[in-house]
């Protein structure tokens, strides 16, 4: 039995649990393509700004694919789930970087697995679900729909 329906209904189910958790300014950064449905309700849900950042498959951010972020707001950072962990450790690590001090990691799936190398680069870490071991992120959603990086940036313009 599937989690969420979509990658939107696991944002919905994310923004109620971060609701109470936002203090202060705070921004959102999506991981490009399918973090961006999910922080989409996330972001109007709690009138907070949405910003997007890109990996490579080669596991390195892209030049200029890390956004600007406010000196001493929050960040929370955005995925539909964590497999490896290895994209949200790159965004985490790359906003370590340009000196974001509070970092909130948001996804609908974190396996117990992953938690611990993840807390490297994360303050704290936000989740629906925490399977003891990883699964491939379909199995949690009735609908993975997922969308490409042209999508996800136009959707990120028409903001």
């Amino acid at each position: 039995m599937s989690e969420f329906a979509s990658l939107a209904d696991a944002g919905r189910s994310l923004s109620s649990m971060l609701a109470e958790r936002v203090r202060g300014d705070a921004e959102i950064v999506a991981v490009v393509p399918n973090g961006v449905p999910v922080a989409e309700p996330i972001a109007d849900a709690l009138g907070l700004p949405l910003r997007g950042a890109t990996v490579l498959r080669a596991d390195e951010p892209r030049a200029g694919a890390i956004p600007d972020c406010s000196a001493g707001a929050a960040v929370i950072v955005v995925d539909d789930g964590v497999e490896t962990g290895t994209a949200a450790l790159l965004v985490g690590s790359a906003l370590r970087e340009r000196g974001v001090e509070r970092l909130v990691l948001a996804v609908p799936v974190c396996p117990r697995e992953a938690e611990p190398r993840l807390r490297a680069a994360y303050d704290e870490i936000v989740a629906v679900s925490r399977p003891l071991v990883r699964r491939d992120l379909r199995w949690h959603y009735a609908d993975f729909d997922t969308i490409d990086e042209a999508e996800a940036m136009r959707r990120l313009a028409a903001r």
